[in-house]
């Protein structure tokens, strides 16, 4: 596996890298952003400590925890290099948890700061923050990121204008927004960033954090211009790369989500993780759901197959939750999206065997859901209800993890599949009412960074069981409400056409059926776009474009 590609602040410089040959030297010029992190360390580590701490701001956890050691090798009296690496050990917004050994490092690493004297008032309480999360008093995830984040919030209050504390008081407050939906920890995050970047436009942490503020339903137009030029600040991360695409897949933007994702996904084949660089860092996976979700919108399935197959074949995965998701979602929406039930039938759970499945709930319930929906339409009603009583199971397993978001996204689709099998028994009013269960907690419940959209849209799953139950009118307010949410969808985008179609408005129809034709790549195999074609030319008289 080649070396990792290092980034770097926007100067060129020249050093040696850990996992470069001895005595290699590898020159970059790849821009990170601005930082300017005051600390007692000798002036001489203010360049290299600034781009470390610009690589954690960019959750380049790996190469920015290179960087604090290399700065602490060299120079042991520099306290704040030690915080730096416990700050690598933790992910607060990606659903990795750090293992017994991450914690251990990262409280010897908090140790080592507390016991160089020469830091600052300042310095202690960055260290307080960090030690918070790593305090071995603290057994829980979720305890151990509240009491970083009461910290981070201390620290925040005592040196208010201070750019890093309000740069990691952000992070807390998006790390700790709650489950149920609630935005105001968004608010509060994005209102420091403002202030931030108003004093430091190119800021790394300021801007990267301005998009996880930006990434939840109601709050995807806003700092639109930031988002836009995340990837200008860092052109070859990987992570500054696939980041705005979170927010272009809220808005619908599939030729940016694909042109960004390509981008990030070989740029991460460039980053190897891990200690001794063996793994293919999990951003790749990351950015191969976001492609592949992005071409099935557009309807080029060769694509996605293919962009599926790649990460198949690829060998060495990083071990973590984001992996396992992937390697479960990506073959489900592949399926789903393009209605192959016989497909989503027979998906295995726990593709890869190697991966602590029994630590990632969440991701295996994505193979049930697809596999109960694809055993429910071809005709396995036993199968399908199996598939239901695992994400029964699987709900209560993330529960017990303290995964409390996880265990809602998982009911969320045991109530999808459950409406479904109700339909199936004939009993349509416990569907309906499964279903709009399953809308109120999908809308009352935060996109994790992890997935690029649900599995399927709840709302889009009601517009199909209406359809089904021959209610065009109630079908097309479920669409037309799911569009506002997930904005060009195929899926959705047919099912309006056809419940406008069957409700006798063929305008609307029409309208529908051109938003699907202009989504869609030329040449894309799928029945739907014939349908749209056909309908298009006989109503082309009597509908002309609006």
């Amino acid at each position: 596996m080649r070396s990792p590609r290092t980034a770097i602040l926007p100067f060129v410089m020249m050093a040696t890298f850990p996992g470069a040959g001895a005595g290699q030297v590898i020159t970059e010029t790849e821009q990170l952003g601005s930082v300017d992190f005051e600390t007692s360390c000798p002036e001489v580590t203010r360049a290299p400590f600034n781009r470390a701490v610009a690589l954690l701001h960019h959750m380049t956890y790996e190469g920015a925890r290179a960087a604090f050691a290399e700065i602490a090798a060299a120079h042991p009296t520099c306290a704040m290099a030690h915080w730096g690496i416990a700050m690598t050990l933790f992910q607060p917004l990606w659903p990795t948890r750090p293992s017994e050994d991450d914690l251990r490092r990262g409280w010897q690493a908090v140790e080592r700061a507390r016991t160089i004297r020469s830091t600052t008032p300042r310095e202690r309480m960055f260290i307080d923050a960090v030690a918070a999360f790593f305090d071995p008093d603290r057994a829980e995830y979720w305890q151990r990121i509240a009491g970083w984040a009461e910290a981070s919030r201390v620290l925040h209050d005592a040196y208010p204008e201070d750019l890093e504390a309000k740069a990691f008081y952000a992070l807390s407050q998006l790390a700790t927004a709650p489950p149920s939906g609630d935005l105001s920890h968004h608010a509060a995050a994005a209102t420091a960033l403002v202030d931030i970047l108003r004093r430091q436009p190119k800021h790394p942490g300021a801007i990267h954090y301005t998009v996880h503020a930006s990434d939840a339903t109601g709050r995807e137009h806003e700092s639109m211009d930031v988002v836009q030029r995340y990837a200008e600040t860092a052109p070859l991360n990987p992570h500054a790369l696939h980041m705005p695409t979170h927010i272009f897949v809220r808005v619908g933007k599939w030729s940016d989500v694909i042109v960004g994702n390509r981008r990030a996904a070989e740029a991460a084949l460039a980053h190897p993780a891990g200690d001794h660089q063996q793994w293919v860092w999990d951003e790749y996976p990351h950015a191969i759901e976001y492609l592949v979700y992005a071409l099935l919108q557009v309807g080029d399935d060769r694509e996605a197959l293919e962009s599926m197959r790649r990460l198949e074949r690829t060998a060495d995965l990083q071990p973590t939750f984001k992996t396992a998701f992937h390697l479960a979602s990506i073959p489900a929406r592949y399926a789903l999206e393009r209605r192959d039930w016989t497909r989503a039938a027979k998906l295995e759970p726990r593709p890869n065997p190697a991966l602590a499945w029994d630590q990632f709930p969440w991701p295996e319930a994505v193979t049930w859901f697809a596999r109960g929906m694809g055993s429910l339409r071809t005709g396995d009603i036993d199968a399908a209800r199996s598939a239901e009583v695992r994400l029964q199971q699987l709900k209560r397993d993330s529960e017990r993890l303290g995964e409390a978001l996880f265990a809602r996204h998982t009911e969320i689709m045991r109530l999808e599949l459950s409406a479904w099998l109700a339909h199936s028994a004939a009993d349509g009013e416990a569907a309906i009412r499964l279903l709009r269960e399953a809308v109120t907690l999908e809308a009352n419940t935060p996109k994790p960074p992890v997935t690029p959209a649900p599995t399927l849209p709840a709302l889009e799953l009601l517009g199909d069981l209406f359809l089904e139950m021959e209610r065009p009118a109630d079908a097309l307010d479920a669409y037309e409400s799911s569009l506002q949410i997930e904005p060009n969808r195929f899926n959705t985008l047919v099912g309006a056409a056809r419940a406008a179609r069957r409700n006798g408005d063929l305008a609307r129809a029409s309208d529908y059926y051109r938003a699907l034709r202009d989504v869609a790549i030329i040449g894309s195999p799928r029945e739907e776009l014939k349908e749209a074609a056909a309908f298009l030319r006989a109503n082309r008289s009597e509908l002309p474009e609006r």
